[in-house]
Parts: C-alpha cells; sequence; structure tokens
C-alpha cells in the first residue's frame, strides 16, 4: 500500500458501523479498496453520496479513498465534513491531526488535544502531540506529553524513543541513556534507541560507549550517516584512529560518505603518518566542497570587473578560475588583459606562456587566439631565450 493513515482498516470497520443506512453495494467499495483501485472507488462512491452527504459511512470512504489516490484537500473536506456530523469520531479526528501535522501543526494541535480528552490512557495521542510540539521547538510542552506517553507504555519503544529523545535535547543524558539501555535490552537491534544511544554518548563526550551501537549498525547496514559521522569523530577524539578509518571505509564501501567523512580519514591517516593517503582523500574533498559551476561564476566576475575597467580584479577572478579548474583559456584573458589594458608585459608574457604550453584549441575563434599568442608571444619567448 503506497500509504498508511491511521484510518486503515480499523477506521473502515468504524464508518462500516456507523448509524447511517444507504442503496449502495459496501462490498464493492471494500474491493475496490483491496484492489487499490482508488479511483474508480472515488467515482462510485460520488454517485452514491448525491442525496445523502450526511452519510457518516459514505463521507469515510470517500475520504480514505481520496486520500490513497493523493488528494490531501479532498480528504481533509470529507474527514471534516463527518467531524461536523460526529465531533466525536476518532477515525476522522485521528487523520485529520495526520493530514495537518506538517503543514498546520497548529489545527493538527486542536485534534489531537480531542483525541486526548476521548481517549485520555492512550499513550500514542500524548506521543503525538509531544511530536507536535517538538516540531514548533516548544521543548518543555514536549517533554510533558512525551513524558506522559512512555509512563502510559513505557513498553512501546516508539515512545521510549521520543522521550529519550527530548531528555538527549535538555542534556539529561543520564536518564535518557536508562531509558535507551532498557529498550535495547528488549530489542538490541532497535535502530531508533541505537542512534539515539550514540548521539547521546557523543554529545555527552562519553566517546567510549559509541563502539557497541555504532558496531551494531554496521551490522545492520543502516545508512545512519549522522549517527556513523558522530562515531568517526568519537573514534577520533579517541585516538583510535584504526576504527576511525575502519568506519570511514565501510561508509565508502556503502556509498554513504560525503566530505567530512572524507576528511576525518585524511586526519586519520594523518595521524597514523601516511601522509600520502591522507593528501589523496585531502584531495578528494577539495573536489567535492568545489562545485563545477564554479568556474562559471568565477569567468562571469571576471567578464563584470574587465566591463567596470576593474582589471585587477578582473584578472584575479579569471586566475582563480584556472586554479580550480585547469582551463587554459583562463591564463589568455589574464594575458589579454595584462597586455592590453594593464600594460604589463612581463605578466602578459608569464600567462600567454602558460596558455601555449597547454592549451588545444578546437573552435575557429579558439584557433585564431591560439594563432596571434604564438605568433606573437611565443617568438617574444624565444628570443629572451636566446639573448
Amino acid at each position: 500500500m503506497k500509504k498508511v493513515l491511521i484510518f486503515s482498516l480499523l477506521a473502515i470497520f468504524l464508518f462500516s458501523n456507523a448509524k447511517a443506512q444507504s442503496n449502495f453495494d459496501k462490498n464493492k467499495v471494500l474491493d475496490f479498496f483491496q484492489n487499490q483501485q482508488y479511483g474508480e472507488a472515488i467515482s462510485y462512491l460520488s454517485g452514491a453520496i448525491k442525496g445523502d452527504e450526511k452519510n457518516i459511512r459514505l463521507l469515510g470512504y470517500l475520504a480514505y479513498a481520496n486520500y490513497m489516490n493523493d488528494n490531501e484537500q479532498a480528504a481533509e473536506k470529507y474527514y471534516r465534513a463527518v467531524f461536523s456530523l460526529d465531533t466525536n469520531n476518532i477515525a476522522a479526528i485521528s487523520n485529520l491531526a495526520s493530514i495537518n501535522k506538517n503543514d498546520k501543526p497548529d489545527t493538527a494541535l486542536q485534534f489531537t488535544r480531542r483525541l486526548i480528552v476521548l481517549q485520555p490512557a492512550k499513550a500514542v495521542n500524548y506521543r503525538s502531540m509531544g511530536e507536535l510540539f517538538k516540531r514548533k521547538q516548544n521543548t518543555d510542552s514536549a517533554f510533558l506529553y512525551l513524558n506522559k506517553a512512555y509512563e502510559l507504555s513505557p513498553n512501546d519503544l516508539k515512545n521510549a524513543a521520543g522521550f529519550a529523545e527530548i531528555l538527549i535535547d535538555k542534556k539529561i543524558f543520564l536518564r535518557a541513556d536508562s531509558i535507551i539501555n532498557i529498550g535495547l535490552g528488549a530489542d538490541s537491534n532497535n535502530i531508533p534507541l541505537l542512534k539515539l544511544c550514540i548521539r547521546s554518548a557523543y554529545n555527552a563526550k562519553n566517546y567510549d560507549a559509541v563502539r557497541t551501537p555504532g558496531a551494531r549498525l554496521m551490522r545492520l547496514n543502516e545508512p545512519a550517516i549522522t549517527s556513523f559521522t558522530q562515531v568517526i569523530l568519537s573514534y577520533y577524539s579517541l585516538k583510535d584512529y584504526s576504527n576511525c578509518i575502519a568506519v570511514c571505509d565501510y561508509l565508502n564501501l556503502k556509498n554513504w560518505n560525503n566530505e567530512k567523512i572524507i576528511y576525518y580519514q585524511a586526519k586519520a591517516y594523518a595521524q597514523l603518518k601516511d601522509f600520502v593517503k591522507s593528501n589523496e582523500l585531502l584531495k578528494t574533498c577539495i573536489d567535492l566542497a568545489i562545485s563545477k559551476d564554479a568556474e562559471t561564476y568565477y569567468f562571469n566576475l571576471a567578464q563584470n570587473f574587465e566591463s567596470l575597467k576593474e582589471y585587477k580584479k578582473a584578472v584575479a577572478n579569471y586566475d582563480t578560475a584556472y586554479y580550480l579548474f585547469k582551463d587554459p583559456t583562463m591564463n589568455y584573458y589574464c594575458g589579454r588583459i595584462c597586455e592590453i589594458n594593464l600594460k604589463n608585459v612581463p605578466l602578459a608574457q608569464k600567462y600567454y606562456n602558460e596558455y601555449l604550453a597547454k592549451a588545444k584549441p578546437v573552435e575557429a575563434d579558439e584557433k585564431k587566439a591560439y594563432d596571434y599568442v604564438k605568433e606573437k608571444w611565443g617568438k617574444a619567448k624565444t628570443i629572451k631565450k636566446n639573448n
């Protein structure tokens, strides 16, 4: 199924048992859902609801079909219609909270509060409320609700992870570690808890404690780049350079590495006195750090400065473009400005010599420029050598 709503089969059951009656074929609708024929379901239900707009069962089916058909706006309309008819309808309230949690968290908060009123002993409602407050960066309220969720259902590892995360945010590391360890005791391969274990240890500077959860994440082949970066930095801080490099190699093998990871691998090799390998990796970092579009940007900067008759700045930007990307044409532009505008013959000669040594002109304009430089400045170079 391409989407998962709180609605699901339970919600279908709730709507199916609504009191309102209708002449439509419920089994036909459920067959549409079973076969993921949501467009067909919408067409059928849209006809059935005409003249029966207060039928909660039909409204609920239409809401579900539209959501699964990627039309959240229509889904919300029908869920709101259900809510207006029955303000205690759990399925409608839950899904209205779910639909609005990203773009309209305040609206989601209102519906989640309603769920807490209707289901005061259900931990998931408090966890949802805590997550909404966390998204709004209201950590104090998030703490209260996530704590309540954990108190109501401490064996639910989602509650454990939610509360542990807010504890880490508040730098209450010992309490967070206690909850994480209890959770990992129940499921040692729980990925969210392993990530939190690493994060707590790293933030508390308890670097040695990242070893076990880091090794487990590697065995699980989890692409947790942030967590592995914290493991790498921990090993580096411990001066355990071999393990630091080993984790970097693992990430490179999985194509999960990035510039920062390669940088610390280079630093680790340098600490082990393998400066050749360190330099190779640092060159890779440079390549990753410099966008290939940068040459175009420097070239356009140089052209703008040239138009403004700020010739030294123009040369500097052409020169930077060459330094980064080794296009010999940039040396030609530098030489031309030094020759014509700055009247600096020695500097012009320097740039033209570099251009002639590396240029391989293809286009007619490039060949014309190359022939000019070779004819005038190539001879000057020969004469200078003979003297």
